[in-house]
């Protein structure tokens, strides 16, 4: 991994799953020029539901956030790149879907604040990609890869 690059979690919710959109997803970030470094299908469960959205504890929503999040497969990812994390979350759009424009993925995909396809390590929050990594994935289940097409997508030749 250069020094230029940061990697960033990405995970498509039960509703993408359902909606058949994980392939449509990772096709965008592909064609972004990131380089996916780790993936998996998993079914998350209720301690790992808690741990994950652990700064909601206590407001209004969190149940349904674990009950949702808990109702279906999701496909957990780990996105290499420049400034992967700024990168990925103008792609994926805000958090409500009828704030993010057309061309985003809940822009394109989503209609309800509640199921918005997609989650995505904030990029204000300082080290929120470290911890969702960490919490969704082994060191050993990441793979350190070269990607030959960056030189057609970085003038940097650090990448």
């Amino acid at each position: 991994m250069s020094h230029h690059d940061e990697r960033t979690f990405v995970m498509v919710k039960p509703d993408g799953v359902q909606r058949g959109l994980i392939g449509e997803i990772v096709s965008r970030f592909e064609q972004r020029g990131l380089k996916l470094v780790g993936a998996k299908f998993m079914q998350i469960d209720e301690e790992l539901a808690h741990e994950h959205y652990g700064e909601h504890e206590g407001k209004p929503f969190f149940e349904g956030l674990v009950e949702f999040i808990t109702s279906g497969p999701v496909f957990a990812m780990v996105w290499e790149g420049a400034d992967a994390t700024h990168q990925v979350r103008n792609m994926v759009g805000e958090t409500d879907p009828a704030e993010s424009p057309p061309g985003t993925i809940r822009g394109d995909f989503g209609l309800d604040l509640g199921h918005n396809v997609i989650h995505a390590s904030a990029h204000d929050d300082e080290g929120a990609n470290e911890r969702e990594i960490d919490l969704f994935f082994d060191s050993e289940e990441l793979v350190d890869w070269g990607l030959d097409a960056a030189t057609w997508i970085y003038e940097d030749e650090d990448h």
